[in-house]
């Protein structure tokens, strides 16, 4: 096959896969021109997730009138001159490459007006080609609007995911930009609708208010600029007892660009060492400032990853900063931090679980063990024409063995001895299998037994979660969660599974969200069944709970009564299985 040039159009939608990978990408480049365009109020608008319409607005200098065609041509930028411009970039965009990649997949509209001439000017491009030009009235700004995204890429649009998930996804880069620039203004409206305003008064903690709600603010840690070996680091972490469940809340800025950087925050988790709990991570937002010239940005067309030049002493000035803001103001653990991670719990916690005791499934009992003890058999076994089809797997050709209770290795596992040897059974998996079955039995039955809650609860939730809270209420409340919409973010939560009963809904709620979110991104599946997974891998007991010995013998028998009980509902083995025979060939018998 011969070697041929791409024709210019195929070339320009190749750079622009580079560049824009969703709706989000487009609002990341253009605020990034707003804020370099010294703009003091940025105001973004979206409609349909970003799909059909996108547009910012800002107050910043302009583009003269005669370089406004140049702006779209590809590696056109104001802000390199020469090559040694590269070595001490101090502008949030330098590539050239972001208005011609947004041009070439999508219809733009330019007006700006340049501060120091009379009037504006308009340009429309479709497809990266100059349809109209013409002069207009414009106050000083620069005013870009993208419709129809992908429009002439039909693979990368139908890998957008829904709407609500798209807006949410440029909420998390509008209000990062926020608290990156808290002396500017910034406000996103989606579909005529304001979800995010900020003063621009300077003051970042309003920006982080918004972002999490008054909860985490109040028990943020507010850590002050220390500098180590020219690395200047502050900004706000949260109190050890207050963690989530991946480090999707661990914000980085590097020169108030916004950067993801695993080694950076692993410095971070470092610094919580012996602070947090197994698989928990911190709240933060950290800011890191040092000379550009020890910083390369020019490492990936999205400018979100950097390299250092001494990694070593940025990793170092990050740790001892935390660490330190830790040490100095973290609070001393109390028992209703440690119970639930959040202040202020335990003294409500008993009045909200006497609400709705009268709830089909709920026994006091139930809130004593990890797993209901009363008749052993008669929650999981259900008719088989009762369960929808494909919802559960036929039953195993062999069942479990009946198995003798030996005791628990390491709190986490639990030694059985049958007839045909030694079984290691993992009670984590074990218990999720059980939960899962009777979970799924009950929602083919009915509505799955729920807690109603004495006082509803607010729950301030990321963008992406609000997003995905309020596309699913209708499938949560089959489950038992109850919520309703209580501002921008936050919902009202009225009622949780009877399983989950025991902790802080409020943390439960917002853990089982992010698991889901993580599920459901991981593979395609079933909605529904993703989210009874992710239910009983939060109200399954965990590794490290140590088990009385009736409550083992529960548990194993309630395994026996599975369909599948040799497999947690995620496909992880629940036990291991020790032959006598292969007991006597390891002691030499054989």
């Amino acid at each position: 096959m011969s070697i041929r040039l791409l024709p210019p159009e195929i070339a320009g939608k190749i750079a622009a896969g580079e560049v824009v990978e969703r709706p989000a990408s487009v609002v990341k480049e253009l605020v990034e021109n707003s804020i370099d365009a010294e703009a003091t109020e940025i105001r973004v608008e979206i409609a349909d997730g970003g799909r059909r319409l996108i547009r910012v607005i800002d107050d910043g200098v302009g583009i003269p009138a005669d370089e406004v065609e140049l702006a779209f041509a590809r590696h056109a930028t104001s802000k390199l001159r020469t090559a040694d411009d590269l070595h001490h970039i101090q502008t949030m965009g330098f590539r050239g490459e972001a208005l011609a990649s947004i041009a070439a997949i999508a219809h733009v509209t330019m007006l700006t007006r340049y501060v120091d001439e009379a009037i504006g000017t308009q340009l429309r491009l479709v497809g990266g080609a100059v349809v109209a030009r013409e002069r207009r009235g414009a106050p000083p700004g620069t005013t870009v609007t993208v419709e129809h995204l992908f429009y002439n890429t039909p693979a990368r649009l139908k890998f957008l995911r829904q709407p609500a998930t798209e807006a949410a996804h440029i909420q998390n880069v509008v209000t990062r930009y926020a608290l990156a620039f808290p002396q500017r203004r910034f406000s996103l409206l989606s579909d005529n609708k304001l979800v995010f305003q900020t003063t621009g008064a300077g003051d970042r903690l309003e920006a982080l208010l918004k972002l999490y709600g008054p909860d985490v603010a109040r028990a943020m840690i507010t850590m002050e600029p220390q500098e180590y070996r020219g690395v200047r680091v502050y900004g706000f972490i949260s109190q050890p007892a207050l963690n989530r469940a991946n480090r999707s809340y661990m914000t980085l800025f590097v020169n108030s660009r916004w950067v993801h950087d695993n080694t950076l925050n692993y410095a971070v988790l470092q610094a919580y060492h012996t602070l947090l709990p197994q698989k928990r991570y911190p709240i933060t937002v950290v800011f890191l400032e040092m000379d550009p010239e020890l910083v390369d940005v020019n490492v990936h067309p999205t400018k979100a990853e950097v390299r250092f030049q001494n990694a070593r002493d940025v990793f170092r000035a990050v740790e001892r900063a935390v660490r330190g803001a830790l040490v100095a103001q973290a609070d001393v653990p109390t028992i209703e931090h440690l119970e639930t991670g959040v202040p202020g719990w335990a003294h409500r916690r008993q009045s909200l679980l006497e609400a709705g005791r009268d709830e089909p499934g709920f026994t006091q009992e139930s809130m004593r063990l990890p797993f209901p003890a009363g008749d052993r058999h008669r929650d999981l076994q259900v008719p088989p024409q009762r369960l929808p089809s494909g919802h559960l797997p036929e039953a195993d050709e062999t069942s479990l063995p009946m198995l003798r209770v030996v005791g628990q290795v390491s709190a986490s596992y639990i030694v059985a001895e049958g007839p045909e040897g030694i079984f290691l059974i993992d009670q984590h998996a074990a218990h999720e299998r059980i939960l899962y079955e009777r979970m799924m039995a009950q929602r083919a039955g009915g509505e799955v037994p729920r807690q109603s809650l004495l006082e509803p609860i607010p729950v301030t939730l990321s963008p992406v979660l609000a997003a995905l809270a309020e596309r699913e209420r209708d499938a949560l409340a089959h489950f038992g969660f109850e919520i309703e919409p209580f501002g921008p973010g936050t919902f009202l939560l009225r009622s949780v599974p009877a399983i989950l009963s025991r902790g802080d809904p409020r943390q439960t709620f917002e853990d089982l969200l992010q698991s889901w979110e993580d599920e459901r991104n991981r593979v395609a599946q079933a909605e529904e069944e993703a989210l009874v997974r992710s239910i009983c891998k939060r109200a399954a007991v965990k590794a490290g709970q140590v088990l009385s010995t009736a409550e083992m013998e529960e548990m194993i028998r309630q395994l026996e009564a599975c369909r599948s009980p040799r497999t947690c509902p995620h496909g992880r083995p629940t036990m291991i299985h020790i032959s006598a025979s292969q007991l006597a060939r390891e002691f030499g018998r054989r």
